[in-house]
């Protein structure tokens, strides 16, 4: 054999030894690695949190009872356990030292029908602590209802949904641009249909908006016609009163005969009085609902913790005078003045917005009156009016009967939107004393889910659904102003829906647990 061939064959030789080699490894890679897998299965796994145990915190439940230092455990979307509980592997345990721990807070009136569809997770809505929320007051609503609470469930928010049906907006429905005249009784029994038909499709009852407007020309009998259609299927009558301002009491006279003859639950939306010829009255217009109430009436309210309102500003005058200045002086005058009216919005002078009536008439040189009839035949304006007084509104929140709510909502320009309910807790119970801790919570949770007919909802007990917030009692401050309308809070540091956090550490989780709530007592 030359050399040439024995070098040939040793190369064959060490390139089989070398691949025979090779294949071993593989072999034993291969082996190990089946081991290692084999291992692991015998190895005991670690579980992963199947639900919250919150620990620490004070716990005030809804009802009104003395806060207790008790832990909540959450599986699902339950509370399943109150009390002196320990921790285990499956739990994710939050601790809420120094904090209370509370029901979610329930919105009766609330204007997030389009907010809801633009931005879903509500922020500015969860970060005050808000876990549901009613929309369509005021008169107006989604329509149909059903179409509107269909889509809240194709695409969920991160809040309970509950709507009403708006006397305005079937009423716009049947007399379209006709509306401002008296219904015939052929069309209220029309009205009625849509009435019918969105209590069928989950409606919680009728709204009325009866200053603005589209409900301001209808007649009492009418509103005691359809209303008569909500308690039919359960429903409650909730009513923003024909005037809140000089002719308050007589308004909310009416709203009190609309209950007592159609037979329904009365809501008297953001009671207030709203001009200087009433300032004061509040024990007038309390004592009224309580008559009512001992008349086994059952008629409550609530009530925003904002000395301004926010709306149209054609509101400002009641007999829709427009053109008259004599009208517009007193109207503006009955508010304290045009110092107290500011535009929030004008679609044609947006160089408007943010300026009182009176700055935009001295910067025009002319009246505010002339200011005012000039902004309406323009197109009209929102406004922020400052129109109201502590004193009444510390009397209406003293009342057991009253509730909070916002009359706000996403993207709403009012500080109301972002900032109500931690307003109430930071400003009239920590720094004013208005109202204990527990009966402001009360007034934010199972007072309006007792209205709404919510049962497992409003207070934490075993089998509620948890919906739940955790706040720092001590910190807990609205920041939202007129000027910076959506501010948000602080103190609020975390919020639960249907058991799944959409607010962590005062931030956004970005998660949109939220369910449509249909009326619980709809035959």
């Amino acid at each position: 054999m030359s050399p040439d061939d024995r070098g040939c064959a040793l190369h064959l030789a060490m390139t089989a030894i070398q691949a025979e080699a090779e294949s071993e490894m593989t072999y034993m890679q291969k082996l190990l690695g089946v081991t290692l897998f084999l291992a692991t299965l015998l190895v005991p796994v670690v579980a992963q949190p199947t639900s919250i145990l919150i620990v620490n915190g004070r716990v005030i439940d809804g009802t009104g009872a003395k806060g207790k230092s008790v832990a909540i455990r959450m599986v699902g979307d339950l509370i399943t356990e109150i009390g002196k509980l320990t921790p285990t592997p499956a739990d994710r345990v939050i601790d809420a030292r120094g904090n209370v721990v509370a029901p979610g807070f329930i919105d009766i009136h609330n204007h997030s029908e389009t907010g809801l569809e633009r931005q879903r997770t509500a922020d500015s809505q969860i970060l005050q602590g808000i876990t549901t929320l009613a929309v369509g007051p005021d008169g107006g609503s989604p329509w149909p209802i059903g179409e509107y609470l269909q889509r809240r469930e194709q695409k969920p928010p991160a809040v309970n949904v509950m709507a009403f049906v708006g006397h305005a907006t079937v009423r716009r429905k049947v007399l379209g641009a006709e509306f401002n005249r008296t219904a015939t009784k052929a069309e209220i029994q029309q009205m009625a249909q849509l009435v019918e038909q969105g209590m069928r499709e989950g409606a919680i009852g009728l709204s009325s908006g009866l200053e603005y407007d589209i409900g301001l020309p209808s007649t009492t009998e009418e509103v005691i016609a359809l209303a008569k259609v909500a308690a039919k299927h359960g429903g409650i009558y909730m009513s923003h009163i024909r005037d809140e301002s000089d002719s308050m009491l007589i308004a909310l006279k009416e709203a009190i005969r609309i209950g007592r003859e159609a037979k329904i639950p009365v809501q008297i939306s953001h009671i207030k009085l709203g001009t200087v010829g009433v300032w004061g009255k509040a024990a007038e217009a309390i004592a009224m609902i309580e008559e009512a109430r001992k008349e086994k009436l059952d008629v409550t309210a609530d009530c925003y913790p904002y000395d301004a309102w926010h709306s149209t500003i054609t509101v400002l005058i009641p007999s829709r005078k427009h053109d008259d200045p004599r009208e517009v002086s007193k109207g503006l005058n009955d508010v304290g003045g045009a110092v107290n009216v500011t535009i929030t919005n004008c679609a044609h002078h947006r160089e408007y917005e943010g300026k009182t009536l009176q700055q935009l008439a001295d910067d025009n040189k002319t009246t505010a009156v002339e200011m005012y009839m000039r902004i309406v035949k323009d197109g009209g304006a929102g406004v922020v009016c400052r129109s109201m007084i502590d004193k009444d509104i510390e009397a209406f929140y003293r009342q057991s009967w009253v509730m909070v709510s916002s009359d706000g909502g996403i993207g709403g320009r009012h500080p109301r939107g972002a900032g109500t309910f931690p307003r109430v807790l930071g400003r009239f119970v920590r720094e004013k004393k208005w109202l204990k801790l527990e009966d402001a919570v009360r007034k934010m949770t199972s007072a309006p889910a007792a209205r709404l007919g919510l049962k497992d909802r409003g207070v934490l007990r075993v089998g509620a659904k948890a919906d739940v917030v955790i706040f720092d009692a001590k910190k807990v401050l609205d920041q939202a102003t007129f000027v910076k309308p959506f501010e948000v809070p602080i103190g609020i540091l975390h919020v639960f829906v249907n058991g799944e956090q959409v607010v962590r550490d005062s931030n956004v989780s970005g998660a949109t647990p939220g369910r449509v709530l249909l009326n619980p007592k709809a035959k």
